[in-house]
């Protein structure tokens, strides 16, 4: 079924495909909870209620929670979809399964924009502004045995993320990578992403890659 993408919302790409396959490998029991961090459309959230799971999606942006809304009520499916920082609207549950698709494109800029489109992907100098939050608090949501199912690009940094999952004691592993042609935005900085040693002059492909992270029960 087609999505409702509204003015400003991230449209589902190469990266939510990505964690889509992944997460059609996961296994996920009939009514397990599962959080959907950026949902944007909704799309990811709609793949893990069409499999039974019980899902709560939160974005930032009020059109994205509109949209997602939107998707899931033509969709029949019953995701419940909060506006919020992250983290902040669920800080108090835990879940099975967490899902992610967050902002990790290295920008100019050395702070997250505050609106506009950019904000569903620019993420500081180093791509990590909000990769490293999710890194820092997701765990501690994950329920005995859950899992955190994580998309981003090679150029903020896979190490990084491997390292700190470990270091709170999650079994980690890159489980999906994909290379896949420069979008525009990476085209137009092209340039700068060259200037900080991210990519050679003549790159023309980023590497996608889903790390699944589970607390041991």
């Amino acid at each position: 079924m087609p999505l409702i993408t509204l003015p400003g919302v991230y449209a589902p790409q190469d990266d939510t495909a990505l964690l889509a396959d992944a997460l059609r490998h996961e296994p996920l029991e009939q009514g397990a909870r599962v959080l959907d961090i950026g949902t944007g459309t909704g799309a990811l959230a709609l793949a893990a209620a069409r499999r039974g799971g019980e899902v709560t999606a939160v974005d930032i942006s009020r059109r994205a929670v509109l949209a997602a809304r939107l998707n899931a009520r033509l969709a029949g499916l019953p995701v419940r979809v909060v506006r919020g920082n992250l983290l902040a609207p669920v800080a108090d549950r835990s879940f099975d399964l967490v899902l992610s698709n967050p902002p990790y494109v290295p920008a100019p800029a050395a702070v997250l924009p505050r609106r506009g489109s950019a904000r569903a992907w620019d993420a500081g100098h180093d791509g990590r502004l909000v990769l490293d939050r999710i890194c820092r608090d997701a765990p501690g949501l994950l329920a005995p045995g859950g899992v955190l199912l994580l998309v981003h690009s090679a150029l903020s940094g896979t190490g990084p993320t491997l390292r700190m999952l470990r270091a709170a004691g999650l079994e980690t592993v890159v489980v999906e990578h994909r290379f896949v042609p420069f979008g525009p935005v990476l085209r137009s900085r092209q340039g700068w992403l060259h200037s900080r040693g991210l990519v050679a002059p003549d790159e023309e492909k980023e590497e996608l890659v889903v790390i699944r992270a589970e607390r041991r029960a």
